[in-house]
């Protein structure tokens, strides 16, 4: 059967919406927020959605070498992120280096994150904006609690961008989860005035411990208590009020 995902159903209520990631365009996570396939792993069908979608923005990781003109579909390919808030155009794009280093990824998804939601306040519509910082899982993976740390200070920094831009623009809701851990991490112990950490990992894979979920703005309050994941999709149509 046929079903809507979330910004197919936004894109019939006048919204516009993007994405941005650490992860390549047709990972996981971004697809599943665009595209219409049985499997995470067939990334030629995927991109054919991508082309077809109702995303205005995409930034992500990836060197796409079939590229025409500069341009992915009716994707505009820009150059650099400072481009992005100011682009005119419908339809745009920007690749991150895919091997982007943990200092560079520092500021870069902060910066991805300010310059998509100035690109999306400057089309005078209501929007929705995914941002994942992937790279936290794939540390997790490996167990490297050093990966884990600075990735999850920048997915802080951008996450800091989107408090900022609410406080600054009533009425926006801005809403931080995560799809599931990875790793079993535990915290033994740590010494802050050292500034250190102790990390310690059960498992390479994924683990069935819960994650929190937290929500700032109107209607932050839906968002409370435990429940399943595919949970929030509702309550964000609720809020919304864009239900079918």
């Amino acid at each position: 059967n046929h079903l809507q995902n979330i910004t197919e159903l936004l894109a019939k209520k006048g919204f516009v919406s993007g994405i941005v990631t650490t992860d390549e365009i047709f990972g996981a996570t971004p697809s599943s927020f665009y595209a219409h396939r049985q499997d995470r792993s067939m990334s030629e069908g995927i991109m054919e959605d991508l082309t077809e979608s109702a995303l205005s923005l995409f930034i992500s990781a990836g060197n796409f070498t079939g590229t025409k003109e500069n341009a992915i579909g009716d994707f505009t390919m820009l150059p650099t992120l400072a481009e992005i808030g100011n682009s005119k155009r419908d339809k745009i794009a920007f690749l991150m280096s895919g091997k982007t280093t943990s200092a560079e990824s520092d500021s870069g998804l902060a910066k991805a994150t300010e310059n998509a939601l100035q690109f999306l306040q400057n089309k005078n519509k209501p929007f929705f904006l995914m941002v994942e910082g992937a790279k936290i899982d794939s540390f997790g993976h490996e167990n490297d609690i050093g990966g884990v740390i600075s990735e999850g200070i920048a997915f802080d920094r951008a996450i800091t961008e989107a408090l900022q831009f609410a406080d600054q623009n009533a009425g926006t809701l801005v809403i931080i989860t995560a799809d599931h851990e990875t790793g079993g991490l535990t915290l033994p112990q740590g010494n802050l005035g050292r500034n250190e950490i102790e990390g310690d990992f059960t498992t390479h894979d994924h683990t069935g411990i819960m994650v929190p979920i937290f929500a700032y703005g109107p209607q932050s309050y839906e968002f409370q208590g435990t429940y399943e994941n595919n949970e929030v999709f509702r309550k964000m149509v609720k809020v919304l009020r864009v239900g079918e």
